[in-house]
């Protein structure tokens, strides 16, 4: 129990640490390329931080947990646009182009509602899973593409972040900067996870249950980025970094899941996807504006305590 308990502590210690470092350099990275900020968030911190979600559902799939590794995708898709975007929202305002909403957010709808149509006969099959992946990869062309479009984003001409930018060091040594903080956010996660999921597992938490905090767990990175930069005045980093995870999530980690262990789901019902797909909805109904608020942060942040409530 104590090991546990310590292994917690110096997990959220890394995480916090590192996942500020990581923002910090996507940041100087922005700045000196001319790189959309929506684009370093959604492919380097997005698809990034998703990193532990990849493992754990590829892991219990692999094992013949197939309903632990789809809870743990729908665990962490909810939690993204509601805890993490929600914390965020709660330090500082997130804004956002309505371009971003129209394109690379319609884009992440999308993957979470052919998930959830995919799920929804309560199996996965390898075709389904392929499918999933072909996704993916036609979403990685599609942001690659889109992000011709976008200029630097002048909302990262802020005070504070105007400090990060006067950094003397090459763009080439804070991408390998960024990678290595990107790498000591996610095993500070896993270190965090593995502490957290022992002290369950001591509690006698169910399997499904443990699977939805498995999503929440492993959104950690998300959680932490997206709160160093919402402190550091990066809001798009906040916006490509819950669009970028949950795209991830759901064609690449899904896809992923269901290639290496296809399987008939006995646990994950319909009510556990409804939910993903309507904090998805929720989160773009209250970013129509270009604006989040933070009454609507704190909407967000008690849909997720009521989906935790509900998965247990």
């Amino acid at each position: 129990m104590l090991g546990s308990l310590a292994a917690v502590a110096f997990g959220l210690v890394v995480l916090i640490f590192a996942s500020d470092r990581l923002v910090a350099s996507a940041v100087r990275v922005t700045k000196a390329f001319g790189v959309s900020a929506v684009l370093i968030g959604a492919l380097v911190v997005g698809l990034g931080t998703s990193l532990p979600e990849l493992l754990v559902s590829a892991i219990a799939a692999g094992d013949g947990q197939l309903d632990v590794a789809m809870a743990n995708v729908i665990g962490s898709n909810t939690t993204n646009v509601t805890l993490v975007l929600g914390s965020a929202a709660v330090l500082a305002p997130v804004y956002s182009s309505m371009a971003v909403l129209r394109r690379e957010g319609a884009l992440m709808l999308g993957a979470v509602v052919a998930l959830a149509i995919i799920l929804a006969d309560g199996q996965m099959s390898r075709l389904e899973g392929l499918v999933l992946l072909g996704g993916m990869a036609v979403s990685l062309w599609l942001l690659i593409r889109w992000s011709a479009d976008h200029g630097p984003s002048e909302l990262l001409a802020v005070d504070e972040v105007e400090e990060l930018v006067d950094s003397h060091r090459k763009p080439s040594v804070e991408i390998v900067i960024g990678l290595v903080s990107l790498v000591a956010t996610v095993y500070g996660a896993n270190v965090l996870l593995d502490g957290a999921l022992d002290l369950g597992e001591r509690l006698g938490l169910s399997a499904t249950f443990l699977g939805v905090m498995l999503g929440i767990g492993t959104s950690l990175p998300e959680l932490a980025t997206a709160v160093a930069a919402a402190r550091r005045s990066a809001p798009d980093l906040v916006v490509g970094n819950v669009l970028g995870s949950n795209l991830f999530n759901s064609l690449a980690v899904a896809g992923t899941a269901g290639l290496v262990g296809p399987a008939v789901l006995t646990d994950v019902g319909a009510l556990e996807l409804w939910f993903m797909i309507g904090a998805v909805v929720l989160a773009g109904v209250f970013a129509r504006t270009g604006k989040l608020e933070r009454w609507e942060a704190a909407v967000l942040l008690g849909v997720f305590v009521a989906f935790t409530i509900v998965s247990y």
